[in-house]
């Protein structure tokens, strides 16, 4: 792969025919995604992957916003300073790294991304790149398994 990464969908789909996803889904958490403690979490059992598949919105749940319920709950001051600087990066031409979201009971929970969701969801965009995982099985993916 070319250095350095760019961390883009096509350079994602790139490393999973590679088969080399969970390489590249540490990589960036790592660096341009600034979500160590996650990639470390994912590391503390085997996991299973698919994607990056086009998914559209609306089958994205957040666990991440200003909202009191959310898992993790961000100020919102906060939340709408990162939203709003990711639309412009977005009007600007820049090409976010697909979303990392969790399949649990055949929903997908966002793992990494919910400030890209939002911003995207915002601008009118119906559908994003997505990487998918799971931690029961490579069948529970089946749905997203090679979809893109």
């Amino acid at each position: 792969m070319t250095l350095p990464l760019a961390f883009t969908a096509e350079e994602a789909l790139a490393f999973a025919k590679a088969d080399c996803l969970e390489e590249w889904v540490h990589l960036f958490l790592r660096t341009a995604g600034n979500n160590a403690p996650f990639s470390e979490g994912l590391k503390l059992q085997k996991r299973f992957w698919a994607g990056p598949v086009l998914v559209p919105l609306a089958e994205l749940e957040r666990c991440c916003g200003p909202e009191p319920e959310m898992e993790y709950y961000n100020p919102p001051e906060s939340w709408e300073a990162r939203v709003e600087s990711l639309m412009a990066a977005l009007r600007g031409g820049w090409s976010c790294a697909p979303l990392i979201a969790q399949v649990a009971d055949g929903k997908l929970s966002i793992r990494d991304g919910n400030h890209r969701h939002e911003a995207l969801r915002r601008l009118g965009v119906s559908s994003c790149w997505t990487i998918v995982w799971g931690s029961e099985s490579q069948e529970e993916l089946a749905a997203w398994d090679g979809a893109s």
